[in-house]
């Protein structure tokens, strides 16, 4: 895939947190990440922006930003990873350099918050991103997700990104994948870094928020227009949402989306420690399987 094609092993990676800042007590967690990313071909490269300063913040926007484009400058970074989440991503976007980030085209991994810089980054270059949470190869899961990553990253396989899902609505959608986080999703309503959702795939997923919260952002993306320019949907997991049981995704998504609009389902995409990863911006194809 031409968007990973400048990691290769022994390549080195840049690990950054845009968003909130890591509590001191996720160190050894993270020194876990180190070396297994290391066994796996990487070299690690920590922003010295991680770890929480002032509440929840590891340095101010500017600092962040600075960090984040310090790695795009650093011809020996060959990929980005952001291991945060939480609710400040969005603070950096004004400092970010989208002309040198569109010129390095350097992979961009993240979840959660950091959807508003993946989706950003498609806005203002074209260049894809990863919407995947790096943390995953130590988790549960960790065996799995290795395997998975190294087959794909070094591999030219796709099984971190060849998810199970199923058509709920209408049989086939064709599009550019967009989206993420569904609440992170909308901080960039209105801004300049909101993507062209025309003929789009739009993948929506969240970890907290009930019904009252989901039918907000679903109010909200109809009366943007979002639900009328796009060719379909992805429903990823809705971990707060499913946990209470009071409202299927799938029936609001339905209330809001114009009849017929393709609409799958996945387990796979989301906050989950066994998620997969999903490419945003780039071409994809689903079909009734």
């Amino acid at each position: 895939m031409d968007f990973l094609e400048k990691i290769k092993k022994g390549s080195k990676a840049g690990l950054v947190c845009c968003s909130n800042g890591q509590p001191r007590s996720q160190e050894k967690e993270l020194n876990m990440l180190e070396h297994t990313l290391m066994h796996l071909g990487l070299q690690p490269v920590f922003s010295p922006f991680l770890y929480e300063k002032d509440g929840v913040f590891s340095g101010t926007g500017m600092e962040r930003a600075e960090s984040l484009m310090n790695f795009y400058r650093d011809d020996e970074i060959a990929v980005i990873f952001d291991i945060s989440g939480g609710d400040i991503g969005n603070e950096i976007l004004p400092f970010l350099d989208f002309e040198l980030i569109a010129e390095k085209k350097k992979s961009f991994w993240g979840y959660s918050d950091l959807t508003t810089i993946i989706n950003s980054i498609y806005a203002k270059t074209g260049n894809c991103s990863v919407l995947y949470q790096i943390r995953n190869l130590i988790y549960q899961e960790a065996q799995r997700q290795q395997a998975d990553f190294s087959d794909t990253v070094f591999g030219n396989g796709n099984r971190l990104f060849d998810f199970q899902y199923e058509f709920v609505q209408n049989d086939k959608v064709a599009g550019v994948v967009a989206g993420g986080n569904i609440r992170c999703l909308l901080k960039l309503a209105g801004t300049p870094y909101w993507p062209d959702m025309n003929e789009k795939i739009l993948l929506l997923e969240s970890l907290g928020g009930t019904a009252p919260q989901m039918t907000t952002y679903f109010s909200q993306l109809f009366q943007m227009g979002v639900l009328k320019q796009i060719n379909g949907m992805i429903l990823g997991t809705f971990t707060k949402l499913e946990e209470e049981g009071n409202l299927e995704i799938v029936e609001l998504a339905k209330q809001y989306a114009p009849k017929g609009l393709p609409i799958v389902k996945t387990k796979e995409i989301g906050h989950g420690e066994d998620a997969k990863g999903i490419v945003i911006g780039r071409e994809m194809t689903l079909e009734r399987l």
